[in-house]
Protein backbone atom coordinates (compact mmCIF):
# COMPACT_ATOMS: atom_id res chain seq x y z
CA UNK A 1 0.00 0.00 0.00
CA UNK A 2 2.29 2.67 -1.27
CA UNK A 3 1.67 5.96 -2.98
CA UNK A 4 -0.27 8.97 -1.87
CA UNK A 5 -2.57 9.01 1.15
CA UNK A 6 -6.23 9.94 0.78
CA UNK A 7 -8.98 10.26 3.38
CA UNK A 8 -12.35 9.31 1.88
CA UNK A 9 -15.59 10.31 3.57
CA UNK A 10 -18.61 8.39 2.33
CA UNK A 11 -22.03 9.69 3.30
CA UNK A 12 -24.99 7.71 4.55
CA UNK A 13 -26.76 8.06 1.19
CA UNK A 14 -24.51 5.31 -0.19
CA UNK A 15 -24.43 3.02 2.80
CA UNK A 16 -27.79 1.25 2.65
CA UNK A 17 -27.64 0.45 -1.07
CA UNK A 18 -26.01 -2.88 -1.90
CA UNK A 19 -25.14 -1.89 -5.47
CA UNK A 20 -23.49 1.37 -4.37
CA UNK A 21 -21.60 -0.43 -1.62
CA UNK A 22 -20.22 -2.95 -4.10
CA UNK A 23 -19.24 -0.14 -6.47
CA UNK A 24 -17.53 1.70 -3.63
CA UNK A 25 -15.66 -1.42 -2.52
CA UNK A 26 -14.51 -2.19 -6.07
CA UNK A 27 -13.24 1.39 -6.47
CA UNK A 28 -11.32 1.14 -3.18
CA UNK A 29 -9.82 -2.17 -4.31
CA UNK A 30 -8.66 -0.59 -7.58
CA UNK A 31 -7.17 2.52 -5.96
CA UNK A 32 -3.43 3.15 -6.03
CA UNK A 33 -3.71 5.42 -3.00
CA UNK A 34 -3.35 4.53 0.65
CA UNK A 35 -6.88 5.09 1.95
CA UNK A 36 -8.55 5.94 5.22
CA UNK A 37 -12.34 5.64 5.05
CA UNK A 38 -14.63 7.67 7.31
CA UNK A 39 -18.36 7.05 7.09
CA UNK A 40 -21.60 8.65 8.15
CA UNK A 41 -24.97 7.00 8.63
CA UNK A 42 -27.37 9.68 9.81
CA UNK A 43 -30.26 8.45 7.68
CA UNK A 44 -30.25 5.05 9.40
CA UNK A 45 -29.93 6.66 12.84
CA UNK A 46 -33.00 8.80 12.16
CA UNK A 47 -34.94 5.79 10.88
CA UNK A 48 -34.20 3.80 14.05
CA UNK A 49 -35.04 6.78 16.27
CA UNK A 50 -38.44 7.05 14.61
CA UNK A 51 -39.07 3.32 14.93
CA UNK A 52 -38.40 3.62 18.67
CA UNK A 53 -40.51 6.79 19.04
CA UNK A 54 -37.50 9.01 19.75
CA UNK A 55 -37.99 12.36 18.04
CA UNK A 56 -34.84 13.39 16.13
CA UNK A 57 -33.71 16.90 17.11
CA UNK A 58 -31.41 19.14 15.10
CA UNK A 59 -29.80 22.52 15.70
CA UNK A 60 -28.07 24.26 12.78
CA UNK A 61 -28.17 20.96 10.90
CA UNK A 62 -26.45 19.03 13.71
CA UNK A 63 -28.10 16.20 15.60
CA UNK A 64 -28.73 16.84 19.30
CA UNK A 65 -27.68 13.58 20.98
CA UNK A 66 -29.36 12.65 24.27
CA UNK A 67 -28.39 9.52 26.19
CA UNK A 68 -30.93 7.27 24.43
CA UNK A 69 -29.92 8.60 21.03
CA UNK A 70 -26.21 8.06 21.80
CA UNK A 71 -26.91 4.36 22.37
CA UNK A 72 -28.63 4.21 18.97
CA UNK A 73 -25.80 6.11 17.29
CA UNK A 74 -23.27 3.62 18.65
CA UNK A 75 -25.43 0.68 17.49
CA UNK A 76 -25.91 2.04 13.99
CA UNK A 77 -22.52 3.62 13.25
CA UNK A 78 -20.11 1.34 15.13
CA UNK A 79 -22.22 -1.75 14.52
CA UNK A 80 -24.51 -2.09 11.51
CA UNK A 81 -23.05 0.49 9.12
CA UNK A 82 -19.38 -0.04 9.92
CA UNK A 83 -19.54 -3.82 9.66
CA UNK A 84 -21.64 -3.71 6.48
CA UNK A 85 -19.02 -1.49 4.86
CA UNK A 86 -16.13 -3.66 6.06
CA UNK A 87 -17.91 -6.78 4.77
CA UNK A 88 -18.20 -5.34 1.27
CA UNK A 89 -14.57 -4.20 1.28
CA UNK A 90 -13.36 -7.64 2.35
CA UNK A 91 -15.48 -9.23 -0.40
CA UNK A 92 -13.71 -6.95 -2.92
CA UNK A 93 -10.30 -8.08 -1.68
CA UNK A 94 -9.52 -5.07 0.54
CA UNK A 95 -7.90 -5.90 3.89
CA UNK A 96 -10.19 -3.60 5.88
CA UNK A 97 -10.62 -3.14 9.61
CA UNK A 98 -13.52 -1.30 11.19
CA UNK A 99 -13.03 0.89 14.22
CA UNK A 100 -14.45 3.99 15.80
CA UNK A 101 -12.84 7.09 17.21
CA UNK A 102 -13.06 5.37 20.61
CA UNK A 103 -10.77 2.48 19.69
CA UNK A 104 -7.23 3.03 20.97
CA UNK A 105 -8.29 6.61 21.66
CA UNK A 106 -8.07 7.45 17.96
CA UNK A 107 -10.21 10.58 18.31
CA UNK A 108 -10.53 12.51 21.56
CA UNK A 109 -13.72 14.56 21.72
CA UNK A 110 -15.21 17.31 23.86
CA UNK A 111 -18.85 18.34 24.23
CA UNK A 112 -20.05 20.68 21.51
CA UNK A 113 -20.96 24.09 22.88
CA UNK A 114 -23.97 26.05 21.65
CA UNK A 115 -25.21 29.44 22.76
CA UNK A 116 -28.78 28.40 23.47
CA UNK A 117 -29.07 24.60 23.31
CA UNK A 118 -27.57 21.75 25.35
CA UNK A 119 -26.16 19.51 22.60
CA UNK A 120 -26.00 16.55 24.98
CA UNK A 121 -23.59 13.91 23.75
CA UNK A 122 -22.89 15.64 20.44
CA UNK A 123 -19.19 16.38 20.39
CA UNK A 124 -16.39 17.95 18.39
CA UNK A 125 -12.83 16.85 17.74
CA UNK A 126 -10.27 17.74 20.38
CA UNK A 127 -7.33 15.69 19.08
CA UNK A 128 -6.38 12.79 16.82
CA UNK A 129 -3.91 10.00 17.60
CA UNK A 130 -2.35 9.41 14.16
CA UNK A 131 -0.21 6.43 15.12
CA UNK A 132 -3.36 4.31 15.35
CA UNK A 133 -3.82 4.75 11.60
CA UNK A 134 -0.07 4.53 10.99
CA UNK A 135 0.06 1.13 12.67
CA UNK A 136 -2.68 -0.18 10.38
CA UNK A 137 -0.93 1.23 7.33
CA UNK A 138 2.22 -0.65 8.35
CA UNK A 139 0.16 -3.85 8.21
CA UNK A 140 -1.33 -2.97 4.83
CA UNK A 141 -4.77 -2.54 6.41
CA UNK A 142 -7.39 0.01 5.29
CA UNK A 143 -9.02 1.67 8.33
CA UNK A 144 -12.81 2.14 8.20
CA UNK A 145 -13.76 4.69 10.84
CA UNK A 146 -17.09 5.40 12.51
CA UNK A 147 -17.13 8.94 13.95
CA UNK A 148 -18.20 7.98 17.49
CA UNK A 149 -15.34 9.31 19.61
CA UNK A 150 -13.86 9.20 23.12
CA UNK A 151 -14.66 11.92 25.63
CA UNK A 152 -14.21 12.45 29.35
CA UNK A 153 -16.67 10.11 31.04
CA UNK A 154 -18.58 9.23 27.87
CA UNK A 155 -18.43 8.55 24.19
CA UNK A 156 -19.65 11.33 21.89
CA UNK A 157 -21.45 11.47 18.56
CA UNK A 158 -19.46 13.50 16.02
CA UNK A 159 -20.33 14.58 12.52
CA UNK A 160 -18.25 12.64 10.00
CA UNK A 161 -17.17 15.73 8.01
CA UNK A 162 -15.16 17.44 10.79
CA UNK A 163 -13.76 14.05 11.81
CA UNK A 164 -12.52 13.67 8.23
CA UNK A 165 -11.12 17.21 8.26
CA UNK A 166 -9.24 16.48 11.51
CA UNK A 167 -7.81 13.09 10.51
CA UNK A 168 -6.38 14.34 7.19
CA UNK A 169 -3.78 16.79 8.58
CA UNK A 170 -2.99 14.48 11.51
CA UNK A 171 -1.76 11.82 9.08
CA UNK A 172 -0.41 14.34 6.52
CA UNK A 173 -2.84 13.17 3.83
CA UNK A 174 -2.34 14.34 0.26
CA UNK A 175 -6.03 14.87 -0.37
CA UNK A 176 -9.56 14.33 0.92
CA UNK A 177 -12.54 13.07 -1.06
CA UNK A 178 -16.10 13.72 0.12
CA UNK A 179 -18.49 11.25 -1.55
CA UNK A 180 -22.21 11.99 -1.38
CA UNK A 181 -25.21 12.06 -3.71
CA UNK A 182 -24.03 15.15 -5.63
CA UNK A 183 -21.62 15.02 -8.55
CA UNK A 184 -19.82 18.25 -7.66
CA UNK A 185 -20.26 22.01 -7.50
CA UNK A 186 -22.57 23.33 -10.21
CA UNK A 187 -21.62 26.70 -11.76
CA UNK A 188 -23.49 28.01 -14.81
CA UNK A 189 -25.26 24.70 -15.25
CA UNK A 190 -22.16 22.51 -15.30
CA UNK A 191 -19.90 20.78 -12.82
CA UNK A 192 -16.91 23.03 -12.11
CA UNK A 193 -13.87 20.70 -12.26
CA UNK A 194 -11.49 22.92 -10.24
CA UNK A 195 -12.27 25.74 -7.82
CA UNK A 196 -10.07 27.80 -5.52
CA UNK A 197 -10.88 28.73 -1.94
CA UNK A 198 -11.56 32.34 -2.92
CA UNK A 199 -13.80 31.32 -5.82
CA UNK A 200 -15.75 28.93 -3.60
CA UNK A 201 -16.30 31.58 -0.95
CA UNK A 202 -17.44 34.03 -3.61
CA UNK A 203 -19.91 31.44 -4.94
CA UNK A 204 -21.35 31.02 -1.44
CA UNK A 205 -21.63 34.79 -0.98
CA UNK A 206 -23.38 35.22 -4.33
CA UNK A 207 -25.76 32.31 -3.85
CA UNK A 208 -24.31 30.19 -6.66
CA UNK A 209 -23.44 27.63 -3.99
CA UNK A 210 -26.55 27.26 -1.83
CA UNK A 211 -28.55 24.85 0.31
CA UNK A 212 -26.97 21.53 1.15
CA UNK A 213 -23.90 22.29 -0.95
CA UNK A 214 -22.82 25.00 1.51
CA UNK A 215 -21.81 22.64 4.37
CA UNK A 216 -20.11 20.33 1.86
CA UNK A 217 -18.14 23.26 0.47
CA UNK A 218 -17.23 24.53 3.95
CA UNK A 219 -15.95 21.05 4.86
CA UNK A 220 -13.73 21.10 1.76
CA UNK A 221 -12.46 24.58 2.65
CA UNK A 222 -11.68 23.38 6.19
CA UNK A 223 -9.49 20.68 4.66
CA UNK A 224 -7.53 23.24 2.64
CA UNK A 225 -7.22 25.53 5.67
CA UNK A 226 -5.65 22.62 7.55
CA UNK A 227 -2.89 22.44 4.95
CA UNK A 228 -4.12 19.56 2.76
CA UNK A 229 -3.29 20.30 -0.91
CA UNK A 230 -6.70 19.40 -2.31
CA UNK A 231 -10.23 18.30 -1.47
CA UNK A 232 -12.77 16.77 -3.82
CA UNK A 233 -16.58 16.80 -3.71
CA UNK A 234 -18.14 14.16 -5.91
CA UNK A 235 -20.50 11.21 -6.06
CA UNK A 236 -19.57 7.56 -6.33
CA UNK A 237 -19.49 7.56 -10.14
CA UNK A 238 -17.36 10.70 -10.03
CA UNK A 239 -14.85 9.13 -7.68
CA UNK A 240 -14.69 5.97 -9.78
CA UNK A 241 -14.05 8.08 -12.91
CA UNK A 242 -11.81 10.74 -11.32
CA UNK A 243 -14.44 13.45 -11.82
CA UNK A 244 -16.21 15.92 -9.51
CA UNK A 245 -15.01 19.27 -8.17
CA UNK A 246 -11.46 19.62 -6.87
CA UNK A 247 -10.84 22.42 -4.35
CA UNK A 248 -7.37 23.97 -4.23
CA UNK A 249 -6.01 26.93 -2.30
CA UNK A 250 -4.75 28.93 -5.30
CA UNK A 251 -4.66 28.38 -9.04
CA UNK A 252 -1.79 26.23 -10.21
Amino acid sequence: MEGKTCVVKISGHCLDDELLLRQFADTVAASDERLVIVHGGGKEITRLQQQLSIEPRYVDGLRVTDADSLALVEMVLCGAVNKRLVRHLLAAGVDAQGLSGVDRGLIQARPMQHDSVDMGYTGEVESVRPEVIGDLFQLGVTPVIAPVSLGAGSNFNLNADPVTSAIAPAIAADRVVFISNVAGVMVDGAIKPVITSAQAQACINSGVIAGGMIPKTLAALDVLAAGIPEAVITDLDGWSNKAGTTFIETER
